[in-house]
């Protein structure tokens, strides 16, 4: 267990003993006793939260739409800062999945989310409420982690995977923190640029340039939450001048490079996923 504190609020953090069975999936444990209004910063990965405790985790959506319970979020949601989660005596456990195996763990391709939340039984009915009763039955966070990791595995084992060329694509496109471009990819899977896009938008649930924009993003983020200038991290990840970096922060944010670098959902990483 670890502890990350914001302003008076106190997160407890835990972290499973080992790697997923699947590849693509990292998890983390929070219990919080009182979270406040905290805006939801855009990531890459589909998020899934398995929520069990006697509190209950509440997304304001930007269209003034309140979700409760367990959820999932589809790559880039809260894009424009509108998106903010509450609650008190929160305990969850947040699944991170690549959108690689997104399509095959959740049962419906990504791109069915595009950036939205859904409740998570209109996706998995009434196995959404057993993961829930046995979290909360578990008697401790590794008994949490493996109960959903033998969930996840199941599902991934059983769901259709995405072409290697566009797992292919994706990797690259991850590992160069989003600066290749998109005719590389394409040469480098041997597809046309109009056949990626299309494959990649169908099972990965975003357009290329629109993925490698969100990718390009969260490495910038980070690096401005570890404490680097805004103009170092502009030159050094891909972004023409610090004003680009700035509105590209804003677009995704709502908020300026200073104001993010605060924020607690991207400090809370090096916890609770350290090695992202």
């Amino acid at each position: 267990m670890h502890t990350f504190m914001h302003g008076t609020a106190v997160w407890d953090v835990s972290r499973p003993p080992r790697p997923s069975r699947v590849p693509g999936v990292t998890m983390a444990g929070f219990r919080v006793h009182d979270l406040d209004a905290l805006r939801m910063v855009p990531h890459p990965a589909v998020t899934l939260l398995l929520e069990f405790g006697a509190g209950t985790p509440v997304l304001d959506t930007a269209t003034g739409e309140q979700q409760r319970g367990c959820l999932v979020a589809g790559p880039g949601l809260g894009s424009g800062g509108a998106v903010r989660v509450r609650g008190q005596d929160v305990e969850c456990v947040q699944v991170r999945l690549s959108p690689v195996i997104a399509r095959a763990v959740l049962g419906v391709p990504p791109a069915e989310l595009d950036g939205a939340v859904v409740p998570l039984d209109a996706l998995w009915g009434r196995e959404a409420s057993r993961i829930r009763e046995r979290l909360g039955e578990a008697p401790s966070w590794q008994a949490r982690f493996a109960l959903a990791d033998a969930l996840l595995g199941r599902r991934y084992a059983a769901g259709p995977p995405v072409d290697p060329e566009v797992a292919r694509a994706w990797e690259r496109m991850t590992t160069g923190h989003g600066l290749l471009r998109i005719d590389e990819l394409a040469a480098d899977v041997g597809w046309s640029r109009k056949r990626l896009w299309s494959r990649f938008r169908s099972q990965l649930g975003l357009p290329p340039k629109r993925a490698a924009r969100l990718v390009r993003f969260d490495h910038a983020a980070h690096r401005l939450v570890a404490g680097e200038g805004p103009a170092r991290v502009a030159a050094e990840t891909g972004y023409a001048d610090q004003s680009h970096l700035h509105r590209d922060v804003v677009a995704f944010t709502g908020a300026t490079p200073a104001k993010v670098a605060g924020e607690p959902f991207l400090a809370v990483d090096d916890i609770a996923w350290p090695g992202r």
